[in-house]
């Protein structure tokens, strides 16, 4: 089953929407869910859904419907260096913080920052932001948690962690510069919800980025090749935390560009995790 928030010409407001076989969206509003970060806390998440999914609810056909980030109050946090490759890409960026992305990679605690509140996040066909004072701008494909307001994984969303890896790599504790900007954050389009640890294993992760309508970089990871276990995150996450409206987590990146690649305004970045759907943005300067 898939979530989603949308708004449409029959329904101007962000809402929740269920996804259904058919492939229209069903207007969950029309049912009293007045949020997705409510609708997630649910108890018993799966039956709550599977109930909604049985009213006769207005339906939307998706061409018709505007999908937006599927975050309406959530935080959106990161872990960083989950993957070897992201590792290596990590310390190829600065001699300077080499040792300390190596260490983290195998150390117990994970690498785990934030990255954004829910109105900064960018939904599907909207803009993806690289940094006007950055050189070196990369997409970031990630599987992100949907967790709620307890801490229990409830879903799983696709995620572009936009990085400025020139200003990471200036100096580690340029970190928050290099993550957190306008339009950094990219979301979507739907939550699925359903499916254990070991399902999401077995999905793909891959990117097609296209200038000029050429594809200038391609590349593709499993989520299996994520090391740290999905509640081990979580349980990181929360550690001396609270979050009553939940949360997502981005997993890490396993698929980095070449060190000579940067992406351009008008890049066209598609990040597709199968089981989840495709997250399409455009890059622009900010």
């Amino acid at each position: 089953m898939k979530l989603c928030r949308f708004r449409s010409a029959s329904n101007p407001w962000p809402s929740p929407g269920l996804l259904t076989v058919e492939g229209d969206i069903l207007d969950l509003s029309a049912a009293g869910v007045t949020s997705l970060s409510a609708l997630l806390d649910s108890t018993d998440l799966a039956a709550r859904v599977s109930d909604l999914a049985g009213r006769p609810l207005h339906r939307i056909p998706l061409a018709e419907a505007t999908v937006l980030s599927p975050v309406d109050q959530q935080e959106v946090w990161a872990a960083g260096v989950t993957y070897l490759r992201s590792k290596k890409a990590r310390m190829e960026e600065s001699d300077f913080s080499a040792t300390a992305y190596d260490r983290v990679y195998e150390a117990e605690r994970p690498e785990i920052f934030f990255k954004s509140v829910a109105e900064k996040v960018v939904g599907p066909g909207a803009n993806v932001g690289i940094r006007a004072d950055a050189k070196w701008n990369v997409p970031e494909p990630e599987l992100a948690l949907v967790l709620n307001s307890r801490g229990d994984i409830v879903g799983y969303t696709a995620g572009n962690d936009m990085s400025s890896r020139d200003i990471e790599g200036e100096n580690l504790l340029y970190l928050p510069q290099a993550k957190v900007y306008r339009a950094s954050c990219a979301l979507g389009p739907f939550i699925t919800i359903g499916v254990s640890e070991a399902g999401a294993r077995e999905w793909t992760i891959s990117i097609l980025i296209a200038r000029g309508g050429v594809d200038v970089f391609s590349g593709q990871t499993a989520v299996s090749q994520i090391k740290r276990s999905f509640p081990e995150l979580a349980g990181f996450l929360c550690r001396s935390q609270e979050f009553p409206r939940g949360a997502v987590l981005l997993t890490g990146t396993g698929v980095v560009p070449p060190n000579d690649f940067t992406l351009a305004p008008g890049d066209v970045v598609r990040i597709a995790i199968s089981g989840i759907g495709e997250l399409i943005n455009t890059v622009a300067v900010v």
